[in-house]
């Protein structure tokens, strides 16, 4: 097992660099395994919170798609489902998951590009629909991440995220945090032999903003906040933005 990964994670979120290298190796190691990981650390609620955020889009006649860190395709397949006649472009920073999506979607409108959720080399304005899953929390820089989306999206285009939510009662906050450090460890050590590979969903909350603060940060990088929906006692969210001219 790396040397860096048994560090704690959290003396990796302070700097955009630091951070997006260590989530790459990360993402590497656990690739084989997330589909799985996601399924049990969610109870198997996890299909059905991606069934539930993909359904809060709108209708679109032929939408073009974007997938920010798409991970295995799961959001890139539903979004086939739901537009027919639309096209998906997934991202990530991954290899490793980049050919799971591949062989997941082979045959459809997707294609899946290397890359960083930051810097998308798509133009300006040429995206209707930004999606991900577990994606903000683990972007190097949220405010550069949103930028991005804003970029991308045309006025009037929508973007909707799921991930952790933190509330911002402190007291819950703690109780949130070692909930998730300890299920969360227990898995890394059954599947890794190493606590901090799913630990590290706890120590990304630590600097993530509260979902109030999230929305007033969604605000100000120029979106509307249009619906949200909390699972999982609250620590799960879903949300639609709309972006404003």
């Amino acid at each position: 097992m790396s040397s860096m990964f048994a560090l704690e994670p959290k003396t990796h979120l302070n700097d955009p660099h630091r951070k997006r290298t260590f989530n790459t190796r990360l993402f590497t190691e656990v690739a084989p395994r997330y589909d799985t990981i996601t399924r049990l650390l969610s109870f198997g609620r996890d299909r059905i919170w991606k069934d539930r955020l993909i359904a809060m889009l709108p209708p679109a006649p032929a939408p073009v798609c974007l997938d920010l860190a798409c991970g295995t395709g799961d959001l890139a397949r539903r979004l086939l489902c739901r537009y027919p006649d639309g096209s998906v472009i997934g991202i990530d920073r991954t290899a490793a998951m980049i050919e799971r999506a591949r062989s997941a979607c082979a045959g459809t409108r997707a294609q899946f590009i290397l890359g960083d959720m930051e810097c998308t080399g798509q133009p300006d304005a040429s995206i209707d629909i930004v999606a991900g899953g577990y994606a903000l929390r683990n972007a190097g820089s949220l405010s550069g991440a949103l930028a991005e989306v804003r970029r991308v999206l045309r006025p009037g285009g929508h973007a909707v995220f799921l991930d952790f939510s933190k509330s911002d009662s402190r007291r819950v906050q703690l109780w949130q945090y070692r909930l998730l450090k300890s299920w969360g460890g227990y898995w890394g050590l059954l599947l890794h032999r190493n606590p901090n590979i799913y630990g590290y969903i706890a120590d990304s909350l630590t600097l993530y903003p509260d979902r109030h603060a999230l929305a007033s940060q969604f605000r100000a990088a120029g979106f509307e906040v249009e619906h949200s929906q909390l699972f999982f006692g609250g620590m799960i969210e879903a949300v639609r933005l709309l972006r404003n001219p």
